[in-house]
């Protein structure tokens, strides 16, 4: 086999520069998503639409028959 001149110690630490830059992007692109719908006010309300649904009114709607006459 060719040998190389390159050791194997040397890829790993190319491989760092490599990922770690990669990864500050990543968590920078997170962060200011984050900001971005805060700022537009994505987070406001988080506790009223699960809410919401339990207080549906059926009452307040009557059930229609299939020949659309309304039944009591």
């Amino acid at each position: 086999m060719a040998e190389s001149h390159v050791s194997e110690r040397a890829c790993v630490v190319s491989v760092v520069f490599i990922v770690v830059p990669l990864a500050a992007l990543i968590v920078l692109a997170a962060v200011i998503a984050f900001v971005v719908s805060a700022r537009r006010g994505q987070f406001d309300d988080l506790d009223t639409p699960p809410v919401r649904m339990l207080n549906d009114d059926y009452a307040a709607r009557k059930p229609e028959s299939r020949d659309g006459v309304t039944e009591n």
